[in-house]
Formats: structure tokens, C-alpha cells, sequence
């Protein structure tokens, strides 16, 4: 039964016809890219359900955060089986699906560990044919997508990685690797999208005009007023355009470049709980030269207060390095009790702390992808009235933190050098 040849036709299913190439291309990647409301993902799914008649296929379906599957995945596939009326043919369990007509299944995962690292049960998993990583835009480490991408690699079957992402900055690793030297620009509605000509690469990109039939009035009158209101956020939100920095950006004076090993150094923490992140950075100030370095250390969201002081220790130089925080106690607490150098940051406005830092240049550690994110998408809500915007901020309130007590000067902190 090779249900996978045709995509519509299902009673209750119809995809946009942009998607029916993934089912016959020979490139190794299908990039799906687009803005909200475009139905990616649903797309996706509804295929790998498909894909599934194959003989002897294997997909892999992740995302980097997954809670349990079985509440949070194996009900929305079990929904699109209903609705293309072959719910009989698979037998859903707690973490697969599996056709039991063919024999092929879909393994569902989540990449991320408490730790931040690639997920152990991960590695194990073999025979996998087909990749699919949806929200591919929160998985920043090039080299953790390069182990699970390494391992697509079975005989005699078609293999294929799948990437679904809302477009997010252009330092993103799949920007730089599938777009940024094979790419030409396409117009949808104003917007110049790139759209992938790397060779290896299939790119599908989408918008809400290409599912229209299945969105509300409401929705579609919220992309309208956007689109008279705001052009550009338009672009970015519905045409799904890579943004380079937002306009509004709260700090514009940075660049990536090698931590400063010469000047004392802090620690500096913020506590996320889900789905916003933990983050811990490491910090310097050059005050003679108005310069701020700033290292990732982790970014990572529902951290336990034990994960937290985990990672804090694996992370820092030395155990009597100064670590500043945020003002929850439990934390602090809990930092302190395993004998780490813990210290409060002052209670300030934050356009206190955002105006003394904009006077210096941000150099960034050239792999802290996440902390270059939130300076791209960090921006005012209101700027005349000096008031951000309470998101992409979490590494941003660490920098402020770190720079209260750096700023002090050198003789007044007792802070340590490197050797």
C-alpha cells in the first residue's frame, strides 16, 4: 500500500502541493521554512504518518524541548491519522507510533537534557532513516545537530533530515551553513526571503497565504492590521523573513571576539522557569577601553535548583569564583549550601543598567549563540519612555547584574585573575 504517493485526496487532509516534493526528492536535506500560520509542522507530520507505508522505514521525530510524548505528541499524530481515516493501521505507544501494516515507525524524542547537552538515548537509537526536527531554530549548537545528522546514514533506503523552523537571526548555524553562500532572494508581499540553492538541499518556504483555507477570520485580520501597521514586523512574524538585528535593538554596539583572559572576571546568573531559560554567563569589563566580554556558560530552561548548582560548578574556574545573582532565595540557598562564592545583584532599575552599558562595546564569545540571540531580539517596547520589552532578556538581566558589580573597579571587588 504506498499511501505516501499522494498527499491529498485524504477526506479531512489537504496540504499546500509545495510539500508533495519531499516525498520523491533525493537531496539529504528539505528545509521548511515560514511564517505564522503556514502550517509547517502540521505538513510535516501528516507526511511522516505517510511515510510510514514504506517498508523498512524508521523516522526519528524531535524537537529540542519535548515533554513526555505521550501527552504532548503521540495526540496530535494520532489526530491526523483519524482524520486521514487510517487510525486502524498504527498502534501508538508512550514514546512511537508504529504502521502495523508495514512494520515502520516514528521514534519521538526530545534533544535537550536537564545539562543542556544532547540527550543519551539519543545515541542509541539505530536503523533511523529519517530525521525530522521541528522547531529547528532552538537547537543552536551546530555540532549536536551534526551527531544525530552523521548518524542518518542506513543501506539500501532513502535518507533524509527534515528541518522546520520560523526563521529566526541570521548567526543561526543553519543560516550560515544551508543559506548564507547558496541562496537567492524571492518576494513574497515585499519581503525579500532567501530561499536556499545549496545542493544537497530541498527549501519549501511557506506563509499563511498558503493555508488560508484552514485559519480563522480573526487570524487573518490580525495579519492584516499587522500588515498596515507595522510592515517589517509583518515580514518577519508572517512572511517568516531572517531578521539581522531587530529594529529597535536595546544594545546595537557589539561584535563576537575572544574573551579577555587578562581581566578579572564574574560570574553572573538569571533563573528562568518554563519555558524561559536559567542562564549563567561569564563576564570582564575593560573600563579603560570601555569594552564588556561575555562567555555563555549554560542557557537552558526547566533546570531544578539542583541542575542549576550542577552546572554552575562544572562551568566555573574556580570554586571561590563570585557568582551574581538574581533575587531568588531557594537558589541562592541552594548555591551557597554547596560552598559557592554567592553574591545578590543590587536592586537597580533596569534603565539604570541598560543606559551605563550601552556606553561600552559587547564583545561576544563567538560560540555563546544563545546570548548573540537575545542581543539581535532584545529591543524597546516603548522607547521614549525607556521600557524593553520583557523577553529575550534573561542573559541580558545577567549582563546587567555581572556589570553592576564589575563596574565597581578592580581594587574594590577582590576579584581573581587567569594564570
Amino acid at each position: 500500500m504506498e499511501r505516501n504517493k499522494e498527499v491529498n485526496g485524504y477526506d479531512g487532509i489537504e496540504l499546500s502541493p509545495k510539500y508533495t516534493e519531499i516525498l520523491t526528492t533525493d537531496k539529504r536535506y528539505v528545509i521548511i521554512t515560514g511564517g505564522r500560520g503556514s502550517g509547517k509542522s502540521f505538513a510535516i507530520s501528516t507526511l511522516a504518518d505517510l511515510m510510514t507505508y514504506e517498508a523498512e522505514t524508521r523516522i526519528l521525530y524531535t524537537r529540542y524541548t519535548m515533554v513526555s510524548a505521550k501527552i504532548s505528541i503521540i495526540p496530535e499524530f494520532t489526530q491526523k491519522l483519524e482524520l486521514l481515516k487510517v487510525r486502524d493501521d498504527f498502534d501508538p505507544r508512550d514514546s512511537y507510533i508504529k504502521n502495523t501494516r508495514s512494520g515502520s515507525d516514528i521514534l519521538f524524542r526530545g534533544l535537550k537534557t536537564s545539562s543542556g547537552n544532547l540527550s543519551a538515548n539519543m545515541k542509541s537509537i539505530s536503523g533511523v532513516n529519517i530525521w525530522i526536527l521541528d522547531e529547528a531554530e532552538e537547537l543552536v549548537d551546530e555540532e549536536e545537530f551534526e551527531k544525530i545528522d552523521y548518524s542518518i546514514r542506513k543501506d539500501n533506503a532513502r535518507n533524509l533530515v527534515v528541518l522546520i523552523l520560523n526563521p529566526t537571526t541570521i548567526d543561526h548555524f543553519i543560516y550560515k551553513r544551508f543559506f548564507k553562500n547558496s541562496m537567492k532572494y524571492v518576494d513574497y508581499e515585499g519581503a525579500k526571503i532567501p530561499i536556499s540553492t545549496h545542493p544537497d538541499v530541498l527549501h519549501i518556504h511557506t506563509t499563511y497565504r498558503d493555508n488560508d483555507d484552514n485559519l480563522s477570520a480573526s487570524f487573518l485580520n490580525q495579519a492584516q492590521r499587522l500588515k498596515d501597521e507595522n510592515i517589517e514586523k509583518y515580514h518577519r512574524i508572517f512572511m517568516g523573513s531572517w531578521l539581522e538585528t531587530a529594529e529597535g535593538a536595546v544594545y546595537k554596539n557589539w561584535t563576537t571576539g575572544e574573551f579577555d583572559r587578562s581581566l578579572p572576571y564574574c560570574y553572573a546568573q538569571d533563573y528562568g522557569y518554563s519555558p524561559d531559560p536559567s542562564v549563567m554567563i561569564k563576564m570582564a569589563v575593560d573600563r579603560k577601553n570601555k569594552r564588556i566580554y561575555i562567555k555563555e556558560c549554560f542557557y537552558d530552561t526547566e533546570m531544578s535548583h539542583e541542575e542549576i548548582v550542577d552546572a554552575t560548578v562544572r562551568h566555573l574556574d574556580r570554586i571561590s569564583d563570585v557568582i551574581i545573582t538574581e533575587h531568588d532565595k531557594r537558589i541562592i540557598r541552594a548555591l551557597q549550601d554547596a560552598g559557592l562564592n554567592v553574591k545578590q545583584a543590587k536592586k537597580r532599575t533596569i534603565l539604570e543598567g541598560i543606559m551605563k552599558i550601552q556606553d561600552y562595546e559587547i564583545v561576544i564569545d563567538p560560540l555563546s549563540f544563545n546570548v548573540m540571540s537575545e542581543l539581535r531580539l532584545y529591543e524597546w517596547n516603548d522607547k521614549k519612555a525607556s521600557i524593553p520589552v520583557d523577553k529575550h532578556n534573561h542573559a541580558m538581566d545577567a549582563m546587567r547584574y555581572g556589570f553592576e558589580y564589575l563596574g565597581k573597579g578592580r581594587s574594590r571587588l577582590g576579584l581573581k585573575f587567569y594564570r
